[in-house]
């Protein structure tokens, strides 16, 4: 067996790659994965879901963690041969054992930095060993029973090498089998279409399409969307379908360059690649759909360590042909171009993703048939309180996937504020019949059919909705304010108590139950609730005021004035605030400043008819009392 110099100039010699070419990888490697390093497959499906520019960065660093990692423990591997004396090289088993180690890091980062144990199996065998197929493929043929060249297999240092990695990979699956429950995630089909085909020819025929399109991606990172599902990608159903054509370009091309790599004379041109396909295709592997189903049909993400394998084959290529022609500032200008080109993609992917509203228009363009974007295109539309606008997007998100139910639901929510409750209603029906199990839908539903006086039905939507998602502190509320529109006030205490115990900070709850107590002639229950609240919500000027409302017709007129005050403070426009402080000073008889605050508060509010008549009181009272004084 060769022993294995770890210098990288051994494995990318200066006379195939001058040290003009050696920089170009560095660079197209930096710019390839700048190019793609904020793209992926992000999912903004659930109604509450806001993605900012913060969010895309965190969710990136995964992507760059395990591609540390990962070169981390290729380089580990590496370390682990070095020269010894002349009997040959020896493994440092600490090495690889540390090689192990990594890779597990980088699959905790993300699953598929655990392929770089495949590549460094890859790189053992062909690069280090260098294992000659083309020679041991003809043995076979003419069976020879010699096989000399498999003598390497014998070697001891091999075959604990590969036993090292063979059962670190398989405890690391192990450890993620078990962290995931035993058992793959689920998936939709519309997350994967192709993968829920009945065909396996069908199923091939697209998985290889999906292969191309990643492939050009590569090759021309202009094409980029944060979602490819929902049909962006329509299926190809039939081999008279003339995108098949990107499907033989692509096995064209990469059996070509795997022949070149595994049966070449030329030892430093097979290993270089060699190993430029094993960064190219391993780390893919895990998203290829052949061992197990995977959520999404393309994905940027998935290419950051692929785009190690492919700069280091165009990098050889341009150096090769740079060796055997006198056009060589032709090839240092397209090289120099293909920089450019991807500087330019870079610096335009970064402007999209500046705000929500670009990033998603920008994915209208490349995949218009994706009923995701035109739903969060709406949604950012609706946030933004132009829903007109939003409502068309939502519209166009159901037709192009009717069972869009997170769609539906958006679109009844929009309609319901507009008042168009029978459409709402129809919406929202179908959103839970289509998935039984969707409590946003359901608890939307019940306040929809609450404002159509259908209490009964509106109650069953309610306790659907709870049945679903046993913590909804959401939906007691409206539980709660159904049972006070019936008089059912009871019930109506203890839902909104439930609440409070599922989110204590639910201030809507807590001061729903206080006005209830209130009008119910409860005031020392009120009281007790209020005061409770503000312990767990101090500065929540809505609860002060209901509680001041209590306290003074408890007659604690002090209290319930500094109460008052503090709301005041904290918002000092609301003219309900300023009118029942009028009221209490009032009745406390500081008439001089229940007058001040009846005039603020008619100023805030001049059709306040209450406000009207209290202060009318007050001046014929201060009237009457002038005349006395007479």
């Amino acid at each position: 067996m060769a022993v294995l110099d770890t210098d990288l100039d051994h494995i990318f010699p200066s006379s195939v790659l001058p040290p003009f070419w050696a920089k170009l990888v560095v660079g197209l490697v930096a710019i390839v994965c700048f190019a793609r390093s904020y793209d992926g497959d992000f999912v903004f499906d659930d109604s509450e879901a806001i993605v900012n520019n913060k969010v895309a960065g965190v969710v990136g660093r995964a992507d760059l963690l395990c591609a540390l990692f990962f070169f981390l423990s290729f380089l580990g591997y590496c370390k682990a041969f070095r020269e010894s004396n002349k009997e040959g090289a020896y493994s440092s088993t600490f090495w690889v054992l540390l090689s192990i180690f990594l890779g597990a890091v980088a699959m905790l980062c993300k699953e598929q930095g655990i392929t770089v144990l495949g590549l460094n199996a890859v790189f053992d065998i062909l690069v280090i060993g260098k294992f000659n197929v083309l020679e041991i493929v003809q043995k076979v043929l003419h069976k020879d029973k010699s096989l000399e060249s498999l003598g390497m297999l014998r070697n001891g240092g091999l075959l604990f090498r590969m036993t090292l990695l063979t059962s670190g990979g398989a405890g690391v699956l192990y450890v993620r089998w078990t962290i995931m429950g035993t058992g793959p995630p689920a998936f939709t089909e519309v997350d994967n279409p192709a993968s829920f085909a009945d065909s396996m020819l069908v199923r091939a025929i697209n998985y290889n399409y999906y292969y191309s399109l990643n492939a050009w991606l590569l090759l021309c990172p202009w094409w980029l969307c944060f979602d490819w599902s929902m049909g962006c990608i329509p299926l190809i159903k039939s081999v008279s379908d003339w995108r098949v054509i990107a499907l033989a370009a692509l096995w064209f091309c990469l059996i070509g360059l795997i022949c070149q790599a595994l049966c070449s004379e030329d030892g430093h041109k097979r290993r270089i690649l060699t190993l430029g396909l094993g960064f190219l295709v391993i780390p893919f592997l895990p998203a290829s759909n052949l061992f197990f189903r995977v959520g999404f049909v393309v994905a940027e993400r998935v290419l950051y360590l692929p785009s190690v394998g492919y700069c280091v084959l165009l990098t050889f290529g341009f150096g090769a042909l740079s060796k055997h022609t006198k056009k060589k500032k032709l090839i240092a200008a397209v090289v120099l171009g293909i920089l450019f080109i991807n500087m330019l993609r870079c610096v335009v992917r970064s402007g999209e993703w500046r705000s929500e509203e670009q990033l998603f228009r920008s994915a209208l363009s490349v995949c218009p048939l994706n009923a995701k974007v035109h739903y969060n295109i709406g949604k950012n539309l609706a946030d933004k309180g132009n829903q007109t606008a939003a409502i068309r997007y939502y519209r166009e998100a159901v037709r192009l996937n009717p069972k869009y139910v997170h769609a539906m639901n958006n679109l009844g929510n929009i309609l319901k504020e507009r008042n168009e409750l029978r459409e709402a209603e129809e919406l929202l029906s179908l959103a839970v019949r289509i998935q039984p199990d969707f409590a946003a839908a359901w608890m939307n539903l019940g306040i929809v059919q609450n404002s159509l006086k259908r209490f009964e039905a509106a109650e069953q939507s309610y306790r659907m909705a709870i049945k679903h998602r046993r913590k909804y502190p959401d939906c007691y509320y409206n539980l709660g304010r159904l049972y006070a529109d019936l008089n059912r006030h009871v019930d109506a205490l203890n839902a909104w108590r439930n609440a409070t115990v599922l989110k204590p900070e639910h201030s809507l709850a807590w001061n729903n139950m206080i006005i209830l107590l209130d009008n119910t002639g409860n005031l020392a229950q009120a009281e007790a609730v209020g005061r409770e609240a503000l312990e767990l919500i101090p500065n929540d000027h809505s609860l002060m005021f209901s509680l001041a409302n209590v306290l003074g017709k408890s007659q604690k007129y002090k209290e319930s004035e500094a109460l008052f005050l503090k709301a005041i403070k904290a918002n000092p426009n609301a003219a309900s605030y300023h009118g029942n402080l009028a009221v209490l000073y009032h009745r406390w008889g500081h008439l001089d400043l229940a007058k001040k605050h009846y005039e603020i508060s008619l100023q805030l509010d001049p059709t306040a008819s209450g406000t009207k008549e209290n202060y009318g009181l007050l001046r014929r009272k201060l009237e009457l009392m002038q005349k006395k004084d007479v």
